[in-house]
């Protein structure tokens, strides 16, 4: 009977067979990279699973992982591991055997949602799982991984080659080509949002003000060349393409009504005919005026990421802080209970955005704090779909009253039952047990 060896953090579901290596180029097909975040950036191809060394599971070199669709566990330390030692990887459980039995197999997939369609929790709510994509390849993903909608596309992530900046023309073609991947879903593109930490080739300087998580980025640019103009070549595109597809924008990284306010007005005024326009949700600010935005737009999407490394001053890129940025912290739960209870009778205009929900056992929390839109990266989507069907929303709201009532992250941890990877049953072995995703 095989155990596992070596225990981390579930990231990225799936499961891998192959050798151990510490090479980040060259490595043989198969392999299980294993990786400091800092080092990330130097895979020179794709392995079969990443065990990655004190990484930030909500900085951008993570996130960008989730896309790559391979299981993917976060451990603290590098382990004594054996170069070229055959291992199996469970990224659902966090696990890694070592010498695995050769009858070792993966627990089956859970099943895939059907496209377009709403999940039902297991008193019949309905919960609409959309995804978050970077590009037309994303977006078929999606699709086929059973997205109710594409929930936030990554347009910064658009990029023409040669290092050119993008125009009316580029963008047309390509938002039409992410369109055509993911129909019939509807799209909802996330206009422009660049940052310090997400700077495109082509704009080749840092612009003043452009300095950490909370100076110039996002909507904050648009009045700045050469982003200027990029924002409105990607609108003028989205207006022509709003003909033809099932459309809606979202403006980024915006404080208050105010301001979306300006950016919504400017967006009108270089479209053809109307479109949905909502606004991210990003800082502290922007979530306490919740009720006021959704006043002004058509719908908000809550950005995790950003809004907790606003609200544990956090930068959510450096791993030595990581530990702060606390997703089972008490009090991010009492404050994301405060923004529901503030869009009462409008939660169905309220999506959530990033890694929160995407994080083992959190989802039925987030149903117990009245969240009923998500959009997550597709390789999440089936595992998510299982979590929601398996949830009784009533259960799940005195779940998140009792995790918002607790005085620790530790204390959290118990309520969730937070489960320890399990040990293979005898006879024909297989990894079971209750997936933590639940």
């Amino acid at each position: 009977m095989a155990s596992p060896e070596l225990h981390g953090m579930p990231y990225t579901p799936g499961w891998a067979r192959g050798r151990l290596t510490s090479r980040l180029s060259e490595f043989g097909q198969g392999a299980i990279v294993v990786a400091h975040q800092a080092r990330l950036g130097a895979l020179q191809a794709r392995p079969a699973g990443l065990i990655v060394v004190d990484g930030a599971p909500f900085s951008h070199p993570m996130i960008r992982l989730l896309a790559w669709g391979i299981p993917v566990i976060l451990v603290d330390s590098m382990p004594a591991l054996s170069e070229g030692a055959e291992v199996v990887l469970d990224g659902v459980q966090g696990a890694v055997f070592f010498a695995p039995e050769a009858g070792l197999m993966p627990p089956p997939a859970p099943p895939v949602p059907r496209a377009g369609m709403a999940v039902r929790t297991a008193n019949g709510e309905a919960v609409h799982l959309r995804a978050s994509v970077a590009d037309a390849s994303g977006a078929a993903r999606a699709l086929a991984r059973g997205a109710a909608a594409i929930g936030l596309v990554r347009s910064e992530c658009l990029l023409p080659p040669a290092d050119a900046v993008p125009d009316v023309a580029f963008y047309e073609q390509t938002l039409a080509t992410l369109c055509e991947a993911a129909a019939p879903l509807a799209v909802t593109v996330r206009l422009l949002d660049i940052a310090a930490d997400k700077r495109p080739r082509w704009l080749t300087r840092t612009l003043p003000g452009m300095a950490g998580p909370l100076g110039l980025q996002g909507a904050r640019l648009y009045a700045m060349e050469p982003v200027r103009s990029v924002f409105r070549a990607e609108v003028a595109a989205l207006g022509r393409l709003a003909q033809d597809h099932d459309l809606s924008v979202l403006v980024p990284y915006v404080a208050g009504v105010e301001e979306f306010q300006r950016w919504r007005g400017e967006i009108e005024d270089m479209l053809p005919a109307p479109m949905a326009i909502g606004s991210m949700v990003e800082t502290p600010a922007a979530a306490l005026a919740v009720a006021d935005l959704l006043t002004a737009a058509d719908f908000v999407a809550l950005g995790c990421n950003d809004l907790m490394q606003c609200l544990f001053a956090v930068d959510r890129d450096i791993p030595a802080l990581a530990r702060l940025l606390d997703a089972y912290a008490p009090v991010l739960y009492r404050f994301l209970r405060d923004v529901a209870r503030a869009a009462e009778g409008e939660m169905r205009r309220v999506q959530v955005c990033g890694l929160l929900a995407q994080l083992p056992g959190l989802m039925p929390v987030m149903l117990g704090l009245g969240y009923r839109a998500f959009s997550v990266e597709p390789v999440m989507l089936p595992y998510l779909a299982e979590a929601v069907s398996r949830t009784d929303t009533q259960a799940a709201a005195a779940l998140g009253a009792a995790v918002c009532a607790a005085s620790d992250s530790a204390s959290v941890r118990a309520l969730l039952t937070m489960s320890a990877p399990p040990t293979p049953a005898g006879g024909a072995p297989q990894v079971q047990g209750v997936r933590v995703w639940r």
